[in-house]
């Protein structure tokens, strides 16, 4: 029973379900009243806004069940642009009567179960038109359940498919239902959006999570009445937002309100009747993009005439920017661009034929035509090009911006394909390269338009890359990598991964520098599918096989690809392992950079940073810079949606001074997007090699087969790739690589002929031929620097567009002429030094250059027919004129610069920035309205603004008026030269409302600086007069005397000066070294006065002064004179004298003005020239007296009555020390500063100390000074110097540094009150400074060889040996158990060139040490006997008295040096060879950095790498690695007199291995007795054995030294043998 009631209950609520779905009867036509409204601006009240509004009624009739007609009738439009709400609509009535036609032509459509279908208009209905009608057959879609009363789903619109959700209701009392629909159009399947300018940009989600500038949502409100068969719409309301800010919309933001309603007024028995025309099928309810794509926002013009247009506009643009920009120029230039876009190809080339060969005019169409970017100017630029109409810089120019702005469908990107394997254009390197980039930004432009784009658009790029690599084309294997790159499409992947080295056999047939492009062809692709490509770069980051500049790209990519944490964390791990020191420097630092990473995108990968960096060891952070490091630098401000990245990576190789790659790129981020703005990459791989490296070696096939035959014994030895020397370079616009530059030999030598060439001599005689007779020329450049644009449709069916345009012109009008007396003679190349010298050159230059910037940012409706929007202006406009005359008298000395009077324009600079409300239209385009955002006038009653929710942090109660606009302006006179400045400052924004960043830009704000002849004399000219020479005291207009020394202030300043030398005298020490000197100034002092020593400086020692003659010599050997800290080689007689017998009344004697007894090395003069003659300016005189080693230089007024003076002295006391004194103001007895500098010992290091004492301040300089000094404690703190409070002198700073390494800094620097030190601060580089102060050089005749060598000496890698212990390359030590009579390759050139080898051997009698060098044609042998050093070339002794010795190629040289000798041959990479009984040191050229091998290591900065063995192998034994390099002997009957060989040895004791018994063999060579012969010496060495199972068969020795290692055990190393005669 329960059952049946159940099912009756259900049968009867499904009875009373009421259909809601609209119904319009086949008989009867609906007739509606429309009105839609769109307004733009802000929110608030009182704020001007535009818009236009539609109203109209509307005749819905049926034809078929699901055909319907609808007419709109009496429609009007009107427009609207003032203050809101108080100015009311204008009607449109001339665009409305051109519209009306059109309007009223009745449509047809679809219509079911409340679903608009296909859409059918007449052709004579425009898509502007068409889209009206579709607005209001949004209002009709609805997709109602009879099931549901709250639902969600995804609906199509006009706007496209979105997220929509449903809520019906009904009111019983009125007899209606009322339903509710939402759209969130933020969340859409399917936009409908075209975006322009964009394609280069990526969408930050994270940056719209919490906070967003565009938020967009629509509802819809119905009152449904039933009816017989369904319902009937009685109203329909309608209101959408668009609300954006580049801001956080939070602050404010402007608004796009679009409010439709539908009102049902009558019903009507006249049908609707279509017209008598086709109605074609014009596409469903979505909106249809017409014109607007080519009609800029920011003006409406009626284009009547295309081709005539563009000539206006083309000859406007000449003829008034000549001289200088016009004011309107950059806006005339995007007009000119707009008109090319809506003319044909036929007119453009009508225009280009009727102006090519006038040039300004083709100036301006190649600078306007690229912007354009229609695929109608690709096709135009191509045809011009390959007819002979442009020169190769001009077609590079005009393709390079058209291929960035046209837009990329698969047309265009057919005629650049076709570009680019022309013919023409493939004989033509650049242009080839500069098309096939273009091809692959437009495939990735194309792919952003369309993500399912296809992957055979790059099928051409793949069977370039794939036949390039069957024929190892490098050259065209980068250039199908960076066009693959700069596309961007996952389908590439796999064509790189066959250059990629995770495939070994791509990575042994590629270059490094393109494993590189492959790696870095994958960051595009990883920012669309980050989770292919993060794997592959994990693999090549972790591959130790790899080169480490292949390895740290890859680490670059890793994180570009944003890694999880897991990933991160993976990395870091591995890191904790790492062998080589470059590769884990750069991950750990490009991590822990990572970690302070503060932008929205990059939180995920900052917070896994911050997890990985725990894992890795600290030690890396104190890796000096010469190793490789990644730096991230960010600022992002969420509030304001605005921030900013860099990025550095840095590629270091310790084998090269240079790095081996840098790589900057900059980022930007703003209202929720973000960009790669810039990236430049420069590598130098072989730059160094090409800038250091000598003349080549010889390349006699026989030096190298004997070299060759000499290291054949090493095992599996195996030569370095050499390295091409090679710079490469590239830059990326927007994340896409548009220019990239290789430079190698080749291109060098192709150069040099070029450059030395008559040419170049041609042009410099045609250049000061044109000088001569005067050069006047007029260049103009315009620029649309920016051109970004997002076009969306509202509900009313019309537009909405977001844009941002940016416009820029330069102009500038020049005119040079010279006057050269004599006349240049018609061969330069043959003019003399001295015909040069009695040449007087004049010349005479005006110029005017200008500039003009006009950006606009829009917001509102743009279409063909009306545009209403808000809109930002910005201006800027600069003039700044100027004419000079310059005369070089070369005979006399004189050189003479004058400023001339130009004329100046109203304002040299202005400013602007105003926010409008634009309203025009077609049929009225010079009647438009332009309202001010913000009016300046604005005296609403308080109010009005009440209505606004108030802002908490403004007091309740004050009124929130309008604020009086800011008006001010600042002048400012120069003195003398009678100019008079002024900056005129205007500002008005809404502030008032809210104080938020938008509020207080909107409105006018205006800057502008005016410069003009201030009241006075008038001036005739500036002028700047330098003069060298004997004469120049009679170029000083004043005469220049100082305060005598009779006078009070002269005896004060001496009596300063004598206490001053007399407390120097009293600290000289006195010892048995330098008693008769106790009275020299620059003196040895025992320690600091007690008020500079304090209790923060307890871990310094005093700073001990230098005697002026005190020489250290235990450090060096010195064997005639050394050279000081200062570098002053030794005095002259007459200092020596003057400084043994120095004095105060010496000092008495010299310190007057030294213009009474030497003449002035140089004056210079800077004046002012007057109408009434009268004296303004400075002269400046230099003074040099060389006896006593002082320097004056004395600046003084020229101006009548005006003794205001700057003196400076400086005197050099003696070698360590020098001191100086600058005084100025009246007479220069005002202000006073004293600076003394000296070398001395800190402790036990070298220091140098230097002290500024102040008698007399200026004010504002001790005020800063004070203020400044409150914010040094925490400065200090931030950068890690130590800081304590400390009483030490008064008036005084004393900057103390020394030298506790040559590698590293200790800082101390004493304040009156604080004390700030740091100690241990690296050095990029080593100072060569010895302990006592001096640099230690041996000086002969040959000063430049001496001098070369010693610079060497601290810039090469050296390798040394002391008591058996070596020092590599690396600064390695380990002990080298030297086997008797067997050569050990010491260090040789690893590269196949094999330019050199030396070799080391422990003779059997004296088991004293000798080296062998092979190299060129010659062996030398360097050897001991007894205590000397001997030298032998190919077996021939050279007696030490024929020293120095010198090959006869010049190449190589012999010299004695300290106790032994040195072999020098910096072309062949060995810098010395030095050799002495006890010893040896060797060091290489820095161009054979890391090319070398052998005992002395790779030289590459590796030193977990250090024992690597002939055949690459790395060894954890020194000893084994050193016995690796053995020359071993085949028989012992070699004349090497060597007894043993390199050998695998069995493990002699049973091996369990994985639960059976194996053998084992070393896997790496052991050093054993010959056959024959029998130990005498051992030494145990611990070596790698790899193991087999006993049952095995396999032939162990069969390449052993390749297979891995099982276990490490010890076994005897044999280096001492005795043989049979018997011996094989």
């Amino acid at each position: 029973m329960r059952a049946v009631v159940l099912a009756l209950t259900l049968a009867f609520v499904a009875s009373q379900q009421i259909n809601l779905v609209p119904e319009f009867a086949l008989d009867k036509t609906y007739v509606y009243k429309y009105e839609a409204m769109l307004l733009g601006g802000l929110p608030q009240e009182g704020l001007a806004r535009a818009g236009i509004k539609v109203s109209s009624k509307v005749h819905l009739s049926a034809v078929t069940e699901n055909t319907f007609l609808m007419k709109l009738m009496d429609p009007l439009l009107h427009e609207y642009a003032g203050i809101w709400p108080k100015d009311p609509f204008v009607p449109a009535t001339k665009l409305t009567s051109a519209l009306t036609a059109q309007l009223q032509i009745p449509i047809k459509f679809e219509y079911a179960n409340g679903v608009v279908g296909k859409v059918f208009a007449p052709a004579g209905v425009s898509p502007t038109v068409l889209n009206l009608h579709r607005g209001i057959l949004n209002i009709l879609q609805l997709n109602l359940k009879k099931t549901q009363n709250i639902y969600e789903l995804q609906e199509a619109g006009a706007q496209g498919v979105c997220k929509t959700q449903y809520v019906i209701s009904e009111d019983p009392k009125a007899n209606h239902f009322i339903v509710t629909k939402a759209k969130d159009l933020s969340h859409c399947q399917e936009r409908i959006m075209k975006d322009v300018g964009l394609a280069y940009t990526d969408r930050c989600a994270e940056c719209t999570k919490r906070v967003k500038s565009l938020t967009e949502t629509a509802t819809y409100n119905y009152i449904m009445k039933p009816a017989a068969a369904g319902a009937l719409i009685a109203e329909a309301r309608v209101e959408e937002v668009h609300q954006f800010s580049p801001f956080n919309e939070i602050h404010g933001a402007a608004q796009m309100e679009a409010k439709q309603t539908l009102a049902f007024e009558e019903i009507q028995k006249t049908p609707v009747v279509p017209i008598k025309a086709d109605y074609l099928a014009r596409g469903s309810l979505q909106y249809e993009f017409a014109t607007e794509i080519l009609q800029t926002p920011i003006q409406l013009m009626k284009i009547s005439d295309a081709p005539a247009q563009i000539v206006e506009v083309l000859t406007h643009l000449v003829v008034n920017n000549v001289a200088m920009v016009h004011n309107d120029a950059p806006l005339k230039f995007v007009q000119l661009v707009q008109l090319l876009r809506a003319a044909t190809l036929e007119n453009i080339e009508a225009i280009w034929a009727q102006f090519k060969d006038k040039a300004v005019y083709r100036h301006w169409l190649l600078d306007a035509l690229p912007a354009v970017g229609t695929p109608v100017i690709v096709k135009l630029i191509k045809e011009k090009f390959l007819a002979g109409e442009l020169t190769i810089p001009e077609f590079i120019q005009a393709l390079v911006v058209a291929l960035q702005m046209v837009t990329a469908d698969l047309d265009t990107i057919q005629l650049t394909a076709s570009l680019a394997m022309h013919e023409k254009i493939a004989t033509i390197p650049a242009l080839r390269e500069v098309v096939m980039l273009g091809y692959g930004s437009m495939i990735a432009k194309h792919c952003v338009a369309l993500p399912t784009c296809p992957a055979e658009l790059l099928r051409p790029i793949h069977e370039i890359a794939a036949e390039a690599i069957s024929k190892n084309d490098i050259p065209e294997i980068t250039l199908a990598l960076k066009v693959l790159g700069n596309a961007g499409h996952p389908a590439s992947l796999k064509p790189i991964m066959k250059i990629l080295p995770v495939l070994k056999t791509a990575a042994a047939a590629v270059p490094i520098r393109v494993q590189v492009d492959a790696i870095l062809a994958l960051r595009n692709i990883a920012k669309k599918e980050p989770k292919l490509v993060q794997p592959v770069a994990l693999q090549l980051v972790l591959d130790r096989a790899l080169h480490p500049e292949v390895r740290m790209v890859a680490c670059i990519v890793l994180f570009e690809a944003k890694p999880s944490v897991a990933l991160m964390s993976s990395l870091a791990g591995a890191m904790k392992m790492e062998t080589n020191m470059q590769v884990a420097s750069f991950a750990y630092s490009h991590i822990k950079s990572l970690t302070r990473i503060t932008a929205p995108d990059m939180a995920a990968v900052a917070g896994a940073a911050n997890v990985a960096i725990k894992l890795m060891s600290r030690k890396l952070d104190r890796l000096s810079f010469r190793f490789s490091r990644a730096l991230q630098l960010d600022f992002y401000h969420t509030p304001l949606m605005i921030g900013a990245a860099g990025s550095a990576y840095m590629i270091n190789d310790a084998a090269t001074i240079l790095p081996r790659a840098v790589v900057a790129k900059a980022r930007a981020y703003l209202a929720g997007a973000a960009a790669d703005v810039l990236e430049i990459g420069v590598r130098t791989e072989g730059i160094q090699e090409a800038l250091l490296k000598s003349p080549a070696a010889d390349e006699s096939v026989d030096r190298i087969t004997k070299i060759k035959r000499t290291l054949r014994a090493l095992i599996n030895w195996k030569a370095l790739p050499t390295n091409q020397p090679l710079a490469s370079a590239y830059v990326k616009l927007l994340g896409q690589e548009v220019a990239f530059a290789r430079i190698d030999r080749n291109i060098i030598e192709q150069a040099i002929p070029i450059a030395t060439g008559p040419k170049p001599r041609e042009l410099l005689k045609g250049a000061l031929k044109a000088l001569q007779e005067g050069i006047a020329f007029q260049y103009a450049k315009p620029l649309l620097v920016a051109e970004a644009r997002r076009i969306f449709p509202t509900a009313v069916g019309v537009p909405m567009e977001l844009s941002m345009y940016s416009a820029a012109v330069g102009a500038a009008s020049v005119n040079v002429k010279a006057t050269i007396t004599p006349p240049l003679p018609e061969e330069i190349e043959t003019m003399t030094l001295e015909q040069l010298k009695k040449t007087d050159v004049q010349l005479q230059a005006e110029a005017r250059p200008s500039i003009a910037i006009q950006k606009f940012a829009v917001m509102g409706v743009n279409t063909a027919l009306i545009q209403a929007a808000v809109m930002a202006k910005g201006e800027i406009r600069i003039i700044a004129p100027g004419k000079l005359a310059a005369r070089a008298d070369i005979l006399k000395g004189n050189y003479k610069v004058e400023a001339l009077p130009v004329e100046l324009p109203e304002h040299i600079a202005a400013v602007s920035f105003e926010t409008l409300a634009v309203v025009r239209n077609i049929e009225e385009p010079t009647a438009e309205r332009i309202v001010p955002l913000v009016p300046e006038l604005s005296l609403q009653n308080p109010q009005t603004w009440s209505s606004e929710i108030p802002d908490p942090d403004m007091p309740a109660e004050a009124p929130m008026r309008p604020a009086a606009p800011f008006h001010k302006t600042l002048c400012l006179a120069v003195p003398y030269i009678e100019i008079k400045g002024c900056i005129e400052v205007h500002s008005h924004n809404a502030a008032y409302i809210r104080n938020s960043p938008l509020f207080n830009i909107i409105g006018q704000h205006s800057a502008r600086a005016a410069v003009a002849r201030a009241e006075g004399p008038t001036v005739e000219r500036l002028e700047l007069e330098v003069h060298v020479g004997p004469r120049a005291a009679e170029r000083l207009l004043k005469q220049i005397s100082l305060i005598d020394e009779e006078t009070p202030e002269g005896k004060a300043f001496l009596l300063k000066l004598r206490e001053i030398l007399e407390t120097e005298d009293k600290n000289v020490p006195v010892s048995s070294e330098s008693s008769s000197s106790s009275r020299i100034i620059s003196s040895s002092s025992s320690s600091m006065s007690s008020s500079r020593v304090t209790e923060t400086a307890n871990h310094m020692e005093p700073f001990k002064k230098f005697h002026k003659d005190q020489v250290i010599t235990h450090y060096y050997i010195i064997t005639h004179s050394n050279i000081s800290l200062f570098g002053v080689i030794e005095f002259l007689p007459a200092q020596l004298i003057l400084y043994k017998n120095f004095s105060c009344s010496t000092w008495h004697n010299t310190a007057k003005y030294l213009g009474n007894a030497v003449p002035p090395v140089v004056a210079v003069i800077a004046r002012v020239v007057r109408v009434d003659h009268k004296l303004l300016g400075y002269q400046l005189a230099a003074f040099f007296d060389k006896p006593t080693a002082r320097v004056q230089l004395i600046v003084s007024s020229i101006a009548e009555n005006d003794n205001w003076k700057l003196c400076a002295d400086g005197v050099l006391l003696s070698k360590h020390k020098v001191t100086t004194k600058v005084a100025w103001g009246a007479e220069c007895q005002q202000f006073a500063v004293i600076t003394k500098a000296e070398a001395g010992i800190l402790g036990e290091f070298p220091a140098v100390r230097l002290e500024w004492e102040y008698e007399r301040l200026p004010v504002i300089v001790t005020t800063y000074a004070k203020k400044l000094s409150k914010h040094i404690p925490m400065a200090a703190l931030q950068a890690g110097v130590r800081f304590e409070r400390a009483t030490n002198r008064e008036k005084e700073i004393e900057l103390t540094v020394a030298l506790p390494t040559k590698r590293t800094l200790n800082v101390v620097v004493r304040a009156p009150e604080m004390t700030l030190s740091r100690m241990a601060i690296p050095l990029p580089i080593t100072v060569p400074i010895n302990p006592d102060g001096t640099l230690s050089i041996h000086i002969d005749q040959d000063i430049l060889f001496r001098a070369q060598n010693y610079i060497y000496d601290y810039t090469t890698a050296q390798c040394s040996m002391m008591q058996d212990t070596i020092t590599t390359f690396n600064n390695r030590r380990y002990k080298n158990e030297m086997p008797i009579s067997c050569y050990q390759v010491l260090v040789q050139d690893c590269t196949p060139e094999l330019k050199f080898v030396v070799l080391l051997k422990k003779d059997e009698e004296s088991e004293e040490n000798r080296l062998n060098v092979k190299l060129a044609d010659i062996d030398v042998d360097l050897y001991a006997l007894g205590t000397d050093a001997k030298v032998k070339v190919n077996e021939m002794e050279v007696p030490i008295s024929s020293l120095p010795y010198q090959h006869p190629s010049g190449s190589i040289q012999i010299r004695e040096k300290a106790d032994g000798l040195s072999l020098y041959a910096p072309s062949h990479g060995l810098q010395e060879v030095y050799f002495a009984n006890g010893h040896w040191k060797i060091q290489v050229a820095d161009w054979m950095k890391g090319q070398t091998c052998g005992l002395c290591g790779k030289a590459d900065g590796e030193i977990e790498q250090e024992y690597t063995t002939p055949s690459g192998y790395l060894t954890k034994s020194s000893v084994s690695f050193a016995h690796s390099w053995v020359l071993p002997a085949e028989s012992c009957r070699d004349a090497s007199q060597c007894r043993m060989k390199l050998e695998s040895v069995k493990l002699e004791k049973q091996a369990i291995l994985n639960g059976q018994e194996s053998k084992c063999y070393s896997v790496e060579p052991v050093l054993r007795c010959l056959p024959g012969c029998a130990p005498i010496r051992t030494i145990p060495v611990t070596i790698g054995y790899h193991c087999l199972s006993t049952d095995s068969n396999l032939n162990m020795f069969d390449g052993i030294y390749e297979k891995s290692v099982d276990l490490r055990e010890t076994t005897d190393a044999h280096v001492a043998c005795r043989c049979t005669e018997q011996c094989a």
